[in-house]
């Protein structure tokens, strides 16, 4: 079965650096945009507080990654996968300052893909 969300190696190490930092209490949260961007942020658990409408994707490297439902209707056909790339990032992610920032890229699920999810 295929990952909704799935890391680079670059973004791995980066979450394990950020691990190593702050702990193992962490999660990712995809940003929608405005003031934070459309970045996924990374927050010490109790940073941010999820809600009802928030979904959970999937763990990348041990870490649960959720998505707001407005957000997933417009992304449910893609895979996110988060990488981490030279550079400050313009979020309240935990990486800031780091010289390194996670971005999100995507691709659209193939025919077979989106036949798993849906079976799954």
């Amino acid at each position: 079965m295929v990952d909704r969300v799935m890391a680079t190696p670059a973004a791995l190490a980066l979450i394990d650096s950020l691990r190593a930092e702050h702990g193992p209490a962490l999660f990712f949260y995809q940003s929608g945009g405005c003031c934070d961007n459309s970045s996924p942020n990374c927050y010490l658990d109790g940073e941010l507080t999820l809600g009802a409408q928030d979904i959970r994707l999937g763990e990348i490297g041990g870490v649960p990654f959720y998505i707001s439902a407005a957000q997933y209707e417009y992304w449910q056909h893609t895979q996110l996968i988060i990488d981490a790339v030279p550079g400050q990032g313009g979020t309240f992610s935990l990486e800031c300052g780091s010289g390194q920032c996670f971005i999100t890229r995507s691709r659209l699920f193939t025919d077979e893909e989106t036949a798993d999810l849906r079976s799954g």
